[in-house]
């Protein structure tokens, strides 16, 4: 039996992973799905002083009150720049790190730091509907096509703190060089094999032929590829 901890990215909740969790619990193992502060089911929480620090202080709350020693830690987009600070801190070793279409970053880069067009993208709608520290969900469906589950999406997405995207992350040592990482990169309509995306570089690396949110788009194909790592 393997632990499996599922952090969502910017905007989503723990509420994300609900296709994905009944697939590996049936498998046998242990699942947890915690919602960052601010986000999802704990959105009433949110303020400005919410950051990156608080997500990374998230995980390693239910790493500890679990005693998930040995536990694979998955990260999806935003949450892959937590990951290496997640994986320092831990009081018990974590078994690997899983970047599901996530954000690898240098120590010390924040989220808008790595992707400096997707702040100015989002720079006007922070101003006039985030009042300046609120990132309102983008206007898109993260790669998902079905009509009932894009309502159920954009029934649940909630504005992102500003401060958690741009807090840089500090961790000392690159995780790819003492622990076994893996990158799942959701490819969509791109061609199977072809060209490896630059951020799973050093890291063992899985396509799938699906949108970004491959937990609501395919989850059977994502389980697939996590049970084998388990």
């Amino acid at each position: 039996m393997s632990n499996y901890v599922l952090v969502h990215g910017a905007w989503h909740g723990g509420w994300c992973w609900r296709k994905l969790v009944p697939l590996l619990r049936a498998a046998g193992h242990e699942v947890y799905t915690p919602t960052l502060t601010g986000l999802g089911e704990r959105a009433h929480l949110l303020t400005p002083n919410v950051d990156a620090l608080t997500h990374i202080q998230d995980v390693l709350g239910v790493l500890a009150c679990e005693g998930l020693q040995g536990g694979i830690l998955v990260g999806h987009s935003y949450a892959g720049l937590l990951l290496p600070a997640i994986a320092e801190r831990a009081a018990e070793p974590l078994a690997q790190l899983v970047y599901l279409d996530a954000t690898v970053a240098a120590s010390g880069q924040s989220l808008f730091g790595r992707y400096p067009e997707t702040r100015a993208q989002l720079a006007e709608a922070v101003r006039t509907e985030g009042d300046g520290w609120r990132v309102p969900p983008p206007d898109t469906t993260f790669g998902v096509t079905d009509e009932a589950d894009v309502r159920w999406l954009k029934a649940r997405l909630q504005p992102q703190p500003l401060a958690a995207c741009e807090q840089p992350v500090y961790y000392v040592h690159d995780p790819r060089g003492w622990m076994p990482c893996t990158y799942i990169a959701c490819i969509g309509d791109r061609t199977p094999g072809g060209p490896r995306f630059p951020e799973g570089e050093g890291m063992a690396y899985h396509e799938l032929p699906t949108g970004h949110d491959a937990m609501i788009t395919s989850p059977e194909a994502l389980a697939e590829v996590l049970l084998r790592l388990a």
